[in-house]
């Protein structure tokens, strides 16, 4: 097999929690009369929560003292935490668990290579945990997309080499990061925001494991 495992995204690839980031952001920025737009959120996706609310702040023309940062900080996460609280396995996006069925039918290894703190909760939350050889999270690395860390510990953590895996992702950032590392990769989404990948669909409905062999 040329390509022995797949390293997915969580947020907007396996379920879409990006909703809820933006419903969290959104309430933390009445503090500072700041209105998140939908096109702004899209510039969120993949990142970490620090570089985030920099963005914000940036876009707000806030100046914020790392005291109002650090509190702003736990202040999303503890509304984002209370928002995913009720996440079920209907989350899980569409063609997601036949697909991992079928990469697990011919021998790949999954891992999870994700920004988020709070990726090990969604997965427990959704059951998509099981599905998964390692878990790299926000919590592993101490680089953001487009740096390749995140990925490159999942093949680490795999036992093998980046050439040999398959990315999976909705944010350029993450493509970015994943064509930094060396690996292939497979963006969900369209073609007119993102840029560089191996080849685009719109949601794993469009895919069989059995196409992997050809990128």
């Amino acid at each position: 097999m040329k390509y022995k495992a797949c390293l997915f995204d969580l947020d907007g690839v396996l379920v879409d929690t990006a909703v809820y980031h933006f419903q969290a952001w959104k309430i933390l920025g009445k503090q500072f009369d700041f209105e998140l737009s939908h096109q702004q959120n899209e510039e969120l996706k993949g990142i970490s929560r620090v570089e985030s609310l920099e963005k914000i702040l940036h876009w707000a023309n806030f100046q914020a003292t790392e005291k109002q940062k650090e509190a702003w900080l736990l202040e999303k996460n503890e509304t984002y935490l209370k928002l995913i609280s009720h996440m079920n396995p209907s989350e899980i996006l569409p063609g997601v668990l036949p697909f991992l069925a079928q990469l697990k039918d011919q021998g790949y290894l999954i891992a999870l290579g994700s920004a988020s703190k709070n990726a090990k909760i969604i997965l427990e939350k959704t059951g998509l945990i099981t599905w998964f050889q390692a878990i790299i999270d926000g919590n592993s690395v101490s680089k953001s997309k487009p740096d390749p860390e995140v990925f490159q510990k999942g093949a680490e953590a795999l036992g093998i080499l980046a050439a040999e895996c398959i990315v999976f992702e909705d944010a350029q950032a993450g493509i970015d990061a994943a064509k930094a590392g060396g690996m292939k990769v497979v963006g969900i989404g369209s073609s007119v925001v993102l840029h560089g990948a191996d080849r685009i669909i719109t949601s794993f409905t469009d895919i069989q494991a059995t196409e992997l062999l050809s990128l």
